[in-house]
């Protein structure tokens, strides 16, 4: 894992987040998906780096690198709903 990401039982239900912070991965993840570049991302949490954005992608493909995820129909439901397609 890369040492710009951690997780900690102590800081966001144990969530990975960017080091020294309580920014998660999934919420980096969240706003990327949601259209928002990392420019926009990294005016709202100054703290942010483009190196830390990277390391929560990285680790994010590295996580379902290692679990084959296929979600299915109600899942897959969900999302198009939530993401107006």
């Amino acid at each position: 894992m890369s040492s710009l990401i951690e997780s900690n039982p102590d800081v966001m239900m144990g969530k990975p987040v960017v080091a020294g912070t309580r920014i998660t991965v999934e919420m980096i993840l969240e706003k990327l998906a949601a259209d928002e570049t990392t420019e926009q991302i990294l005016a709202a949490h100054p703290r942010l780096t483009p190196e830390a954005i990277q390391a929560a992608l990285a680790f994010a493909a590295k996580a379902l690198h290692a679990d084959v995820v296929y979600p299915g129909a109600d899942c897959a439901a969900v999302y198009e709903r939530g993401h107006g397609l």
